[in-house]
């Protein structure tokens, strides 16, 4: 069985008291190097797959830090996958920093984010994953 190894990285500038979306920027690891994703209609469906994954989390990362009045100036957000040859998940990590603008980071707020995040549409209809992990961080400004 051929193990295949993923990972997509989200890196977002905010504004506002809702965390609202500056700039987005998105890469995926290809043979090595990080590239920037293109979305097209030649991109292997996978990588949309791996895409939406890490844009509903990232959506629940910055909209439920908002709730728990952490003000975001930009975050980074990675998720790694390992899969099978026939692009079966077997893990699942999801890293997400934010660093702050303003706000308290209080544990009962990481519980909360990190809770909020499973909960996000695309991580509901996903197949039960043995190893799957979501870590949510903060740094100060």
């Amino acid at each position: 069985m051929t193990a295949l190894t993923f990972q997509m990285l989200i890196q977002c500038h905010y504004s506002g008291s809702d965390n609202n979306v500056d700039q987005l920027h998105v890469e995926q690891l290809v043979n090595g190097d990080w590239q920037v994703l293109e979305l097209n209609n030649y991109t292997p469906g996978f990588d949309i797959f791996m895409y939406a994954i890490l844009t509903c989390q990232h959506m629940y990362f910055r909209m439920n830090a908002a709730e728990r009045n952490l003000i975001l100036e930009s975050s980074e957000g990675l998720i790694t996958v390992n899969a099978d040859e026939h692009r079966s998940i077997k893990t699942l990590h999801v890293d997400f920093k934010g660093k702050l603008k303003s706000g308290t980071v209080t544990d009962d707020a990481i519980r909360y984010i990190n809770q909020r995040m499973r909960q996000c549409p695309v991580s509901t209809n996903l197949k039960k994953i043995m190893d799957n992990t979501t870590t949510v961080s903060f740094e100060s400004a």
